[in-house]
This record gives C-alpha cells, structure tokens and sequence, in this order.
C-alpha cells in the first residue's frame, strides 16, 4: 500500500498555538488527501477530541495553559484514545529531548521546521505501525 493511499481520508488534529505554524502543517496535511482539523491549545483540543474521532494528533509541545506533554498524559490515561496516534510537533530537537517525548508516550516525532517530506513519512510510519 503507498504513503498516499494510506494517509487518504485520515482525520488530522494539528495542535500549536502558533498560528504560522498551525497553517503550515494543516496545509501539509490537507495537501496529502488527509481531513484536517485544528485547535490553538491543549484544552481546545482535548474538547475536539471528546466529539470528533480522529487517527493522528500532531501535539506541539511548548504551549501556554497546557503542556502538549500534560495533554498526552490525559489522552493516555482514558482507555477511550487507546488507538489514538499522538506525534510530538515540536522544535525540541537535542537528542535526550526527544527520547524524553518518546518515554512520556508520544508515537513519533515531527520536528519542526517542517516541510512535506517529513510530515508524509512521520504520518504514514505512524499509520503502519
């Protein structure tokens, strides 16, 4: 099965409260045939998820009110996201950095700048596995 025909229809949640950045990765993701949605904060996001199913949340890491790590920590802990894919988005690249998002519970790792190379292979690995 190609990246493509994976991704295709795949429900997105891009979570930044950077809107530049936001706008960039939804525009990525809509571009590979995914259905994008998106939310400004942790909060936000976790009211998106109690209404709308979605297979890949893209969680930035440095954000006000909530933490991408306080929300994940949420999302693990009800067996309802059991399935849930969470990649990192983030610019938190130092290498014990990113095995601390690995430990915390995160499925993957986009870092950013981001560019659409890299989000169709973090989304499609996060898919197959």
């Amino acid at each position: 099965m190609s990246d493509s025909s994976l991704l295709a229809q795949k429900r997105v949640l891009v979570v930044d409260d950077n809107a530049i950045n936001r706008k960039l990765a939804v525009a990525f993701v809509t571009r590979l045939g995914m259905i994008s949605e998106e939310a400004d904060c942790g909060p936000a996001a976790l009211v998106m998820l109690e209404s709308t199913h979605f297979d890949i949340v893209l969680l930035d890491i440095s954000m006000p009110v909530m933490s991408g790590e306080e929300v994940l920590a949420r999302l693990r802990a009800d067996v309802k996201y059991k399935g849930l894919r969470v990649i990192a988005y983030t610019a938190h690249a130092l290498p014990e950095e990113k095995q601390g998002l690995v430990d915390a519970g995160f499925d993957d790792l986009l870092i950013k700048p981001i560019n659409l190379k890299a989000v169709e292979s973090v989304l499609a690995a996060c898919l197959k596995s």
